[in-house]
């Protein structure tokens, strides 16, 4: 007879790339190192949930980071309230629980992985409920300046990235055994570059100039801000470089860098939607222009390119910035005028260029991955709730 699979679940949220990422990598993980005895299943919160809350927070998410940033600051510094954060709180737990709670209950998991602070109190609460004795394990997607929301349930496994955010939470008045830092989750292949000698012809494949140094425009799944006005500001500046823009999930971005590639006559210019390639894009680039999202600001460090950051959503994204910044790994700054006369800057000062690589160097860097999954595997303390 053939014995069941162990099951875990891994949950997450589509609110931009940061929480599925990180999501999907574990699950990849967790497959490699249980010899085919666990099964990992990776579930949306928002399955068969309320689609007019679904949107508000997906799309709205999307939008506000487009056009709206001041209004999303300022519901994030409300989330430090806590009745508002108490009423937000319930009206998303009453639209998630239902088809969460039919899927645990189905499913009957070993443990849960929780990816977005919308679902820890659904889960807790359907855990409660059910008197089910499941490990549950929260990890803090926010490296080093976490929303608020992470932590509003003190009793949790927390899976953090940063002695910062530890010190952080051991102010919320958080157990120190609580806390359990690794560095941070990303594919594995990060930690592998592509060889140099390679870099020439895989430019060609994707369309760009194998002798000319690379910009990519790359703000994460959702985009970027003034990501066309970005694009026209670099062609009106005619850099000799190449121009790569990922517009991820924005179509608007995607539509309006094609006709400015079309009116500027740029044969050295590639738009992209949604990729599942940037592995590669990022490998062929030696400057990115970004927003500070975690995934995407560790994936550009990782690989040892400078990230050139122009915005960052203020609380959560603030300590990926000021992690780049202070540690001289890249350039902050928020007046996308002058990011012309920065990119040349660095493409005709090969001493700059290197001075932002080296930083990056220094840093040490390491993918948690393998950690993180070796931990979820072999833990098993006592479950707090």
């Amino acid at each position: 007879m053939t014995e069941l699979k162990k099951k875990y679940l891994l949950l997450y949220l589509n609110t931009g790339g940061g929480h599925l990422a990180p999501a999907k990598s574990i699950a990849n993980c967790i497959d490699k190192l249980s010899a085919n005895v666990i099964e990992p299943k990776l579930i949306d919160g928002f399955e068969k949930a309320n689609k007019i809350i679904q949107y508000i927070v997906e799309d709205g998410y999307r939008k506000l980071q487009r056009g709206g940033k001041w209004f999303y600051n300022f519901l994030y510094s409300l989330y430090h309230i806590p009745l508002v954060t108490f009423i937000n709180d319930m009206v998303l737990t009453s639209s998630i629980t239902p088809n969460l709670e039919k899927r645990i209950l189905e499913e009957k998991p070993e443990k849960i992985i929780i990816f977005h602070f919308f679902l820890i109190r659904p889960v807790y609460r359907i855990i409660k409920k059910h008197r089910l004795k499941i490990m549950i394990y929260t990890v803090v997607t926010d490296p080093f300046t976490a929303h608020p929301f992470w932590f509003v349930n003190k009793k949790q496994h927390f899976i953090l990235f940063s002695e910062r955010l530890k010190k952080h939470a051991l102010k919320r008045k958080i157990p120190e055994e609580n806390l359990h830092v690794f560095p941070f989750i990303l594919n594995e292949k990060f930690s592998s570059p592509i060889p140099t000698e390679k870099i020439p012809a895989l430019k060609k494949k994707y369309g760009f100039d194998p002798m000319k140094k690379m910009v990519l425009i790359f703000g994460g799944g959702d985009g970027i801000p003034n990501g066309k006005k970005i694009v026209e500001l670099l062609l009106k500046s005619h850099l000799d470089i190449n121009i790569g823009v990922v517009g991820g999930k924005d179509e608007y971005l995607f539509t309006r860098a094609e006709e400015l590639k079309k009116l500027y006559e740029m044969q050295n210019m590639q738009v992209f939607g949604y990729v599942d390639f940037i592995y590669d894009l990022l490998n062929i680039s030696d400057f990115v222009i970004t927003k500070a999202g975690a995934s995407a600001t560790m994936e550009i460090l990782q690989l040892k390119k400078v990230p050139l950051i122009i915005d960052y959503i203020w609380g959560q994204e603030k300590g990926n910035m000021e992690y780049v910044r202070d540690n001289k790994m890249g350039i902050f700054e928020r007046n996308i005028n002058k990011l012309p006369t920065i990119l040349r800057n660095l493409i005709n000062n090969e001493d700059k260029h290197r001075y932002f690589t080296r930083n990056i160097e220094k840093q040490k860097l390491k993918i948690g991955t393998e950690e993180v999954t070796r931990f979820i595997l072999n833990n098993n303390s006592p479950r707090l709730h």
